[in-house]
């Protein structure tokens, strides 16, 4: 199925875009995030397993065992501090 991720903050400068139109077997979110750092380099770094990062399905902020269906929008990003 095809998903419509979008990339935020530190993640996206590591990635060197913004978004991207992805053709997904994954069913979960957690299962997206595993295909895309199985494609390595600055993907497996950014959305390694022992990094901090937050996800968001259509815009809802959600846990990586929630589903995906098709046209669904995933955000990836870094926690974000203040001060």
């Amino acid at each position: 199925m095809k998903v419509n991720i979008k990339y935020f903050a530190s993640i996206r400068e590591a990635l060197g875009q913004g978004s991207e139109l992805f053709d997904t077997q994954a069913r979960t979110l957690g299962g997206l995030r595993d295909e895309l750092i199985a494609r390595g380099g600055a993907y497996a770094h950014s959305l390694a397993r022992e990094r901090a990062v937050r996800v968001a399905l259509n815009q809802v902020m959600s846990q990586e065992s929630a589903e995906l269906s098709e046209n669904s929008e995933v955000a990836f990003f870094p926690p974000v501090t203040g001060g």
